[in-house]
Parts: C-alpha cells; structure tokens; sequence
C-alpha cells in the first residue's frame, strides 16, 4: 500500500510537470506527438484526428509510429507502469526544419517551454499549501514552549513572542527556526532574537551554550500516559545500571510518580548537578532499585519551540502564507544542496526512489491512527516537499535536465546563434547517462540503508 501511495504522489507531481511543457509547447505551436502518463506498454491510447476521436487499447509501437491519421495529431497513452509521465515534442532533441518543430521557435518561446515544467510543480506546491494551511492552519512563529533550564528561560523570552529574526535572518514561519540552527548551527555564541511582544519589537541575546545530565531514556509526551520507559541509549547511564525498557518508573528518589506529567516533574529536579538518583522500577509485576549516575552532556541549544498553527485564519492569510510554504521548501531545497556540495551533507543524506518510498511510508504509517484526514494531510504535505524539490532540481544548470537545456537557450539568446544542435545533443546525452549511473548509485545507497 505504502508503495502504491508513493507511486501515486510521484507520478502526480511528474505529470504535472510534463503538464507544463505540454501547455507552453501547444502554446507556442510546437508539435506533441505523445502526451502520456506512466512508462512501458500503451495500455489506452486517444486521439483526436481529422476523422473524429479514435481510441485504442494496447497499441504497440509500430502501429503508433505508422498509422496515418495520427501523424498530425497528438496522442493521449496511459501506460503499464504507473511511474512519472512524459511529453515529447517535435525536433526537441534533433536538427528538424519543420514548422511545428522546438528548434524551430523564437529563443523565449522556447525559454517558456523549458522552464514551464518546474514552474508547474510550484504551482502543484502551492495549491496543495492551500488546503493544507486551509484545513490544519498557519504555522506562524510564536513561542509556544520554553524548556526548563535551558538558555530561553533564563534571557528573558516569553510564550506567546512571535519570532521576527534570528541574527538578522528574517522569520515567517514556525518551522524556519529550526531550519536556521540546522544551516547555521549554533557555536556557543550569543544568538541576537528580535520578537514581537505586544506590538512592540525587542531584541533579546540568547547564549546556546546548555550544559545538563542524560540518564539515556525516553517516555511518553503525554501526561497523563503511564511512566513507561519507551526507549534506551545503548550507552546511556539506565541501561548501564541494567535498567530495562518497557519499565514501569514508580519513583524518582524518593518521589512517587504516578504518571508521565509527574515523572517529567520529578526529572526536572534531578537533572541539575550529576549526582547519584535512586529509581524504583516495576517490571513484571515486582519492584526493583537502581542508583543511577547521569552522565554529562554539553550542547548548544535555543530551547524554545516556535510553531503555533492558527485555524481560521483569513483567506489573504492562507493565499499569502502559501507562497511562503513554497519559497520555505525552495529556499530549503537550495541550501540542502549548497551542504551537499561543501561537504557539510554526505551523500547518505540524499534520497532516491527507493529511499522515498521509505519515506512515505514511514511518514504514512506515523498519521494512519489519526485518521484517514490526517493521512490525506500527510500526503499533500509530503507532494508540496517534492514538488518543491523536483522544481529546484530540475532547474539546476546539469545536461539533460531542464536547467541544462535553459544555459543552451540563454548562450543563444547571448550569442545570436544557437550551439551545434549536434554538440548540445551530445551534451545532453553525456549528462543523461551520468544521472542514470548516479541515480543507480543513490538507488544502491537507499536499499543498504533500509536493510541496515
């Protein structure tokens, strides 16, 4: 199922981006012999032709390439696989004198049909923004949280602060301050914080550094919830007291806990200084004691939580705040790829087919106990990611794509005169099959590290 959805969100978001070109090229009078959807064996094909429309199943390839009445048409194909799309279009990738041809239209004409493809899945970004901000609300950068002990609750931000900027970078949404420590991570520094607060703005120094101590164990977020330890580091100071998951914490030196809200209480008394905390455990129905030493653990950290989505917000909010739902997965896209290229990303941090798949349903499975809304949600999320990000991958100056065919219009539009359609066509070759060989390699990568 997991695969049958990811498949669905690639192949609308690859389709709409043939849309595009599709469009533009009918626009500008360029022949399309095929638009399709999927890739293999025709499975249903239409098209309109001078003797009215004509459908056929299961048309194979000789019959498609040499049928009289659809040499001036374009034919409609839904193919066997249900994977991504394509648009071809006349002379696109050789020397064709007719007038219906790609090479053969004005430099911007065919400008428009190359950059329509990514533009086209900024608009399917944003139209699925739309829904998401409509239905789940804005995420706008308040201050909802501020963690005990940590640098926020000691230089003066309160709840409720809507975040402006962090060290000049400008704030919009919830979700940028944590892409900004991600990009710009914190070196122990001061931090300048520019928050509203009551109409007036205030600039706040915030010093990262956060010293504490782990005990190396997780538990619910709910505080009602059982204080049951859900998980252990390996390393950490529970499992080597011998402390095992899945047990049940009754009290925390000396303190009773009752629940996951008191067992949060009690940690936060106990964590301060590195000494010695004595545990009560209840595991298959007996009680044992632990005298557990935490461990030191030094960061950098702004410890506060700044996402605060607001329903029913105005529809200028939801248009104007579903542009910078894309510009954020753009901006995102771009810095993602500048930490690829300096090194500070490695290439176990980029995804391909399979490792998407993964990912949507590791996604999916998380939202499926919410509702079937909530996996709709999830779903339109995710496709203004990829959308966003195919948008931006495709515009990157790289043979082959449609970034690399945009530098060989715009050498044209500079030199008067295009580059040998020859040499651009070897170009373009010699960069498809790189992609190819790095697409196998990514390929490679993803299933290595869904078997580890």
């Amino acid at each position: 199922m997991n695969i049958i959805v990811a498949l669905l969100i690639f192949t609308v978001i690859v389709v709409i981006h043939e849309l595009g070109h599709f469009l533009l090229a009918k626009k500008n009078g360029i022949g399309v012999p095929e638009f399709s959807i999927g890739m293999g064996l025709r499975i249903f094909t239409y098209a309109k032709t001078a003797n009215g429309h004509v459908i056929k199943f299961f048309c194979s390839q000789k019959e498609f390439e040499n049928r009289e009445d659809w040499k001036d048409c374009t034919k409609y194909s839904w193919k066997l696989f249900p994977i991504g799309g394509s648009c071809a279009m006349v002379g696109e990738d050789e020397e064709n004198d007719a007038e219906d041809s790609f090479n053969s239209k004005g430099v911007w004409a065919r400008f428009s049909v190359v950059f329509a493809g990514p533009f086209f899945n900024f608009i399917l970004a944003f139209i699925f923004s739309l829904i998401i901000l409509s239905y789940a609300g804005i995420d706008f950068p308040i201050i909802e949280h501020i963690y005990d002990n940590q640098p926020a609750s000691t230089c003066g931000l309160e709840t409720g602060d809507v975040i402006k900027s962090i060290n000049g970078h400008k704030i919009t949404i919830g979700r940028e301050v944590q892409t900004y420590t991600q990009f710009h991570p914190l070196t122990g520094d001061d931090v300048n914080i520019v928050v509203e607060r009551d109409g007036e703005e205030k600039t706040i120094v915030l010093n990262p550094h956060y010293k504490t101590y782990l005990f190396g164990f997780s538990y619910s977020t709910t505080k009602t919830a059982e204080a049951k330890i859900s998980g252990l580091s390996e390393q950490g100071a529970f499992a080597k007291a011998g402390i095992c998951d899945g047990d049940v914490i009754k009290s925390v030196a000396g303190k009773p806990v009752a629940n996951a809200g008191e067992l949060s209480d009690a940690m936060n008394e106990v964590n301060k200084d590195g000494t010695e905390v004595l545990f009560v455990v209840e595991r298959d129905g007996e009680e044992f004691e632990y005298s557990v030493v935490p461990e030191e653990y030094e960061t950098n950290t702004l410890g506060f939580v700044a996402s605060y989505n607001e329903e029913g917000g105005t529809a200028f909010d939801v248009i104007k705040y579903s542009f910078i739902e894309v510009k954020y997965w753009i901006e995102t896209t771009v810095a993602s790829l500048g930490q690829l290229i300096t090194g500070k990303l490695s290439m176990n941090d980029v995804s391909g087919p399979v490792g998407i798949v993964d990912f949507v349903g590791d996604s999916i499975s998380q939202t499926r106990d919410y509702g079937i809304v909530a996996v709709i949600m999830q779903m339109l999320y995710l496709s203004v990611l990829l959308s966003a990000n195919l948008g931006v991958m495709n515009l990157l100056p790289i043979p082959a794509l449609d970034g690399g065919r945009l530098v060989f219009i715009l050498i044209e539009a500079v030199r008067g005169k295009p580059v040998s359609r020859e040499r651009e066509g070897f170009v373009h070759f010699a960069g498809f099959v790189v992609l190819l060989l790095f697409m196998v390699f990514v390929m490679y990568n993803d299933i290595l590290k869904i078997i580890r």
